[in-house]
């Protein structure tokens, strides 16, 4: 019993011996790693401490840039002012393992623009905008800059700093400075109020519409079947996008069915299944405006939910060059861009606009918006009634200097075919039952202005894209 516990007193200290020795050997490597270190730095950092300072939290590890980068390319729109600074270093074996050895600084420097806010500053990008619109100098007596200006910049300046480090997805200089102004008007006799909405144009080629158009192949890479004007759909003729939609909830389902998924592709699955059945209940239930035949502008976000500024179906005025276009509010678009109109505006505006060209890339498209003035429940567009409401509209703020453009129906009311007059020779014929005769919209080439429109003999429109894109 005594060698027994003789023995493992022993093999005890010996444990700990080992270990003490462990330890001291480890704090040694330390040490030394942080004193070749310091030295590495200079003999200023060794002999002189520094204050200790509270480190900044930092949500994430600083992420290393890896892969091929063009930046000449990368940045487009962007100036990109590049320049090496070489230094003293260690040795290579010992700056291969530092990160900071090897350092790109981005310093981003944007200037912000100020809005304009009298018709003389916009007269200089947009000089036939006093003509057309002569009552606007009285309401931009009491005219005042929206607040919207100044937090739809301050969204760009963030979602810069966001990106900062994925520099691919940083705002181009387009992007950026796509919005001249945003001014509050006021008629100061009919006290009719208006947002005036200063910047470029950019093409939305979105939505769906079976009962008016059954065939509707689509406009971009990015078309979705959706607009945020909808009404209850009147006939039972599916959308041409159902079909796809359910197949890919049904393609999700029977993945998330599986078993050994990770944690996030069943996450993401599971978002997934529930933005599609979603889209899936909206195409069957709604129809929704149709960008190649109905003329509607889309709202930033930002403006889309700020009281006052702007709701889906107010009814709007599109100002460029010469023209003055009706229209209404038909979309929501993201809440930083500005700018954006269906393709039917577009085309109106440029005969070469599609969705990948846009019609007009400077600041010169005036966006004129009632606010207030959707009438519910929402229906299909009727374009004589939106024509008329802009002009009452219009004239309300001082009246126009030209009138108004007036929209042609693409789609025309499908005509019942007669049935055929029986031959008296037959003893019987059945009557064939009216079908309807689908007219040329804008699913077939619509001619240009000046250019006689070529006759269609089919009934059903080629399989070409809705929209080719520009070269």
């Amino acid at each position: 019993m005594r060698k027994f516990r003789l023995r493992t007193l022993r093999w005890l200290a010996l444990l700990l011996f080992l270990g003490l020795l462990g330890a001291i050997i480890v704090r040694w490597i330390s040490l030394e790693r942080l004193r070749l270190t310091m030295l590495r730095l200079g003999p200023e950092v060794v002999a002189t401490p520094t204050p200790e300072t509270t480190p900044a939290a930092t949500p994430w590890r600083t992420p290393i840039i890896g892969g091929k980068l063009d930046t000449a390319k990368l940045w487009s729109g962007i100036t990109v002012h590049a320049k090496i600074e070489p230094g003293p270093g260690g040795a290579a074996s010992v700056e291969r393992m530092d990160p900071e050895s090897y350092v790109i600084d981005l310093d981003l420097k944007v200037r912000v623009p100020q809005p304009n806010e009298t018709v003389e500053e916009l007269a200089k990008v947009t000089p036939q905008l006093p003509k057309l619109l002569p009552g606007l100098a009285a309401t931009f007596q009491t005219a005042a800059v929206s607040p919207l200006f100044a937090e739809l910049y301050d969204i760009k300046v963030q979602e810069l700093r966001e990106n900062l480090l994925r520099l691919d997805q940083l705002l181009s200089r387009h992007n950026f400075y796509d919005c001249q102004t945003i001014l509050q008007l006021e008629d100061p006799k009919t006290k009719r109020k208006a947002v005036l909405l200063q910047a470029d144009m950019d093409v939305d080629a979105d939505g769906s519409d079976s009962d008016r158009l059954p065939l509707s192949p689509g406009g971009s890479m990015n078309f979705k079947p959706f607009t945020s004007y909808r009404w209850k759909k009147k006939t039972t003729v599916p959308n041409p996008f159902l079909a796809p939609a359910e197949a890919t909830l049904l393609r999700y389902e029977t993945e998330f069915a599986l078993k050994g998924l990770t944690i996030e592709r069943n996450r993401d699955l599971r978002i997934g299944i529930a933005r599609v059945r979603e889209e899936v209940e909206s195409l069957k239930a709604f129809s929704f405006l149709i960008a190649s035949t109905d003329p509607y502008i889309v709202l930033p976000g930002i403006m889309a939910r700020a009281k006052g500024a702007g709701q889906v179906g107010d009814y709007a005025i599109v100002a460029v060059n010469d023209q003055l276009y009706p229209a209404i509010v038909g979309d929501v678009g993201p809440r930083d861009r500005v700018g954006e109109a269906s393709l039917r505006i577009a085309q109106e505006i440029n005969g070469r606009a599609t969705a990948y060209n846009r019609p007009v890339s400077e600041l010169k498209v005036t966006y004129l918006i009632f606010p207030g003035t959707a009438e519910k429940p929402f229906g299909p567009p009727d374009l004589e009634k939106i024509g008329t409401r802009c002009e009452e509209l219009v004239k309300e703020i001082g009246g126009a200097s030209v009138p108004l453009h007036r929209w042609e129906n693409l789609i025309p009311t499908p005509t019942p075919t007669p049935s055929p007059t029986p031959s008296p020779t037959a003893t019987s014929t059945p009557s064939v039952s009216p079908t309807p005769v689908v007219s040329p919209t804008f699913a077939f080439p619509t001619p240009t202005p000046g250019e006689s429109p070529t006759p269609t003999s089919s009934l059903i429109p080629t399989t070409s894209p809705l929209v080719s894109p520009s070269p």
